[in-house]
């Protein structure tokens, strides 16, 4: 059980170059895809398809497809950023603002008037990092799982299906990251046409996944204190009172 823990404690985002020079295996993409294929799903529906892409013309065309940033997004991931460690320590919460380009976090930049227009266009190879593979996961709108309005189950079955690989991954010391952009309307349209994805089916999000270059990039990573987040038998109550056990209780009654 320690080791299943420690697991957990290393499993992180890999924002880092990958390494040219090692391929993936095709057996270690097997037990990943197996991991996913043993997740939880809401009624054991399963609702969810993957799509590997290692074909390197296909990374290159997905690459070079553009990501324009809306300024709500930019304003609502400035709100989670620290500037220093110190802060990153001390919230607990969010990410450094060095893992990200610096006219993500001028809110002068973001304005139209402030020349920094033209700064907010990236394309996915930025995010990439000339992985060698990808795992798209889809879904199919046209399902969900029983009296689940708005489909939240489903959501959280594809969250089961993402921390199966990516525990997997972890085992196998492979490094991945999960690509957000992916699921933007813009961009899905454009990675669905490519890849020939029926309208039906919607992106949940991409994962590039590989070996971490020789010189492995770390991050400072925190976490919240159980007592931050954590209510006993009513919310607000912190502490906890184990019930007294049966055989101390018939003790007692013997007495």
């Amino acid at each position: 059980m320690d080791e299943i823990l420690k697991l957990m404690l290393s499993r992180h985002s890999y924002r880092g170059p990958y390494d040219p020079n090692r391929r993936i295996r095709q057996e270690d993409l097997t037990m990943i895809l197996e991991a996913a294929q043993w997740a939880p799903t809401a009624h054991n529906m399963q609702n969810f398809e993957v799509v590997v892409v290692n074909d390197k013309q296909m990374l290159a065309e997905i690459g070079n497809l553009p990501v324009r940033l809306s300024e709500s997004f930019l304003r609502e991931n400035y709100a989670q950023l620290s500037f220093t460690e110190e802060e990153f320590r001390r919230r607990r919460t969010g990410v450094l603002a060095s893992m990200f380009p610096a006219s993500w976090t001028e809110p002068g930049e973001w304005q139209p008037d402030g020349g920094g227009t033209l700064s907010q266009l990236a394309f996915l190879s930025r995010s990439m990092q000339d992985t060698p593979l990808l795992l798209i996961v889809l879904y199919d709108t046209r399902r969900r799982a029983p009296a689940s309005e708005g489909d939240v189950l489903g959501f959280i079955s594809l969250g089961c299906v993402l921390e199966n690989m990516w525990l997997m991954s972890e085992s196998l010391g492979l490094s991945l990251h999960v690509l957000s952009a992916f699921s933007g309307d813009t961009v899905e349209q454009q990675v669905k046409y490519l890849l020939q994805i029926p309208d039906f089916q919607r992106i949940a999000y991409a994962c590039s996944l590989g070996y971490p270059a020789p010189r492995k990039v770390e991050y400072l990573r925190v976490r919240r204190e159980l007592q931050d987040f954590v209510h006993y038998n009513r919310f607000g109550n912190r502490d906890l009172e184990w019930p007294a056990a049966a055989t101390e209780s018939k003790e007692a009654k013997s007495k």
